[in-house]
């Protein structure tokens, strides 16, 4: 079973950056895809960028394109996702997830997920 857990959340204002990170334990993590998608308020989750295993491969939703980087550390087994440029419309809480095979956007490909990470964007 592969646990996950985000950290790197918080408070900022706008324009300020970010850096979340996604630990993995209980299986190798680099055989997995990993994604990030965020929740808002009274929203639906929607993806935000995913990583293949060796990290060769990346994919973006279209609106973060450029102010967002996903980047895998394979030494730290680690997963991070860069935020810059934080916009208030940014804030929601922030998930990781993990499944095998291809880079897809849809949250219900994904089998494991973690408990989320707050991140607020408010001046």
């Amino acid at each position: 079973q592969l646990q996950l857990v985000e950290s790197g959340g918080g408070s900022v204002q706008p324009a300020d950056s970010l850096r979340l990170s996604c630990a993995a334990s209980g299986r190798t993590f680099s055989s997995f895809v990993v994604g990030w998608f965020r929740q808002a308020p009274g929203k639906e989750r929607e993806f935000v960028a995913a990583i293949s295993w060796s990290g060769g491969s990346t994919y973006y939703a279209d609106s973060l394109k450029g102010r967002f980087t996903i980047s895998r550390e394979i030494a730290k087994n680690t997963v991070a996702l860069q935020m810059d440029s934080l916009k208030p419309e940014d804030t929601a809480v922030y998930y990781c997830a993990a499944k095998w095979s291809t880079l897809v956007a849809g949250s219900k490909a994904y089998a494991y997920w973690g408990q989320g990470t707050q991140v607020t964007v408010s001046s």
